[in-house]
């Protein structure tokens, strides 16, 4: 896998307004149309890649103004827009509002991008709190981010504390031996130990560090399969799920890949380099299928791994996925030996 990030695919799904949500094979499904969802898994991307083409800065430039159009005045976030430019739904804070807040407040850290305009609409959208643990995982990213650029940020200060106290207190469940702190794995799972890692780190509470890498050990244990990655499928997995389980989603993949990341910057454990490493690998075709999940061709990441194989259809949510992961990889690669 090489860990060079290819926008090419990303490039072709997108258009004045945004980049579509769907495609069949290589062609956008525009009558879906687009979500702030990926969205924000575009700016975060774009904010963080090294090497700023004019066609990055485009995408992150076109990601910023989707967000803010899709923010409210009291900083919920409505996710789906049409093809025609129009927005529907009300606005909230659920997973949508959480990963806007993420992308904001890591492309808020970066200079040469218009931080001051990204740090604006995360100061807004960080008023909210959201009763759902993943939305507030993927925002406590997104704050941690800003502090570790702004250590007196009292808003992100305030929102990760917040994020940090609703995730520890979820628990697990003993009786079952299910370290989980749900009662079944469902999606993006690695991001609730990701955002202890970074909580913890952030607000110099080292018990949340220890959490993280407690619960992240478990899950890239339960999702490790002969020496590769078996993540949970698009159905969820509880605890007396067999593995391997399909449609495996390249959002785990890529989530876990991140969750790791931190993890080894905090540690410098083996364990979560090679956490890293067979993230980047199960897109090579080192997973239950022996399927390569993404398509040379175009730089597109396949959707879905199956018991037979890839589906071919390019999502924009797997080819960030892919972009994610080879991020990640290169940083690892980046580093001196030793």
């Amino acid at each position: 896998m090489t860990d060079i990030a290819d926008f090419r695919h990303i490039a072709s799904m997108t258009d004045q307004y945004g980049t579509f949500e769907h495609a069949d094979h290589t062609t956008a499904r525009e009558e879906h149309g687009y979500c702030v969802d990926d969205m924000a898994r575009l700016l975060l991307v774009t904010s963080r890649e090294a090497e700023q083409t004019p066609l990055v800065r485009g995408l992150a430039q076109r990601s910023l103004r989707f967000l803010a159009d899709a923010q409210g005045t009291t900083g919920r976030t409505r996710n789906r827009r049409s093809a025609n430019g129009r927005w529907h739904g009300r606005r909230g804070v659920d997973d949508c509002w959480g990963r806007s807040v993420w992308a904001l407040g890591t492309a808020a850290g970066f200079s040469g991008y218009p931080a001051e305009s990204a740090r604006s609409f995360f100061d807004h959208a960080a008023q909210q709190r959201s009763r759902w643990p993943r939305a507030m995982a993927f925002a406590a990213l997104g704050a941690a981010a800003v502090l570790d650029d702004d250590p007196h940020a009292v808003r992100a200060r305030a929102l990760l504390e917040d994020a940090a106290t609703l995730l520890v207190g979820l628990g697990g469940d003993a009786s079952l031996a299910w370290e989980w702190p749900e009662a079944r794995l469902t999606y993006a799972n690695a991001v609730l130990p990701d955002a202890l890692l970074a909580a913890g780190h952030a607000l110099g509470r080292p018990e949340l560090i220890d959490g993280g890498l407690e619960l992240l050990g478990w899950l890239l244990d339960r999702e490790t399969r002969d020496g590769h990655l078996s993540v949970t499928p698009a159905g969820g997995a509880g605890p007396t799920d067999a593995a391997p389980g399909f449609d495996q989603q390249p959002i785990e993949v890529a989530t876990l890949a991140e969750a790791c990341a931190r993890a080894a910057v905090l540690t410098g454990e083996h364990r979560w380099i090679d956490g890293v490493r067979i993230a980047g690998a199960w897109f090579d075709g080192d997973n239950d299928a022996g399927a390569v999940m993404w398509d040379p061709a175009t730089g597109g990441g396949f959707d879905g791994l199956h018991a037979d194989g890839a589906n071919l259809n390019e999502g924009t949510e797997s080819t960030l996925a892919l972009i994610s992961t080879r991020q990640q990889v290169g940083l690892l690669d980046a580093q001196p030996a030793g």
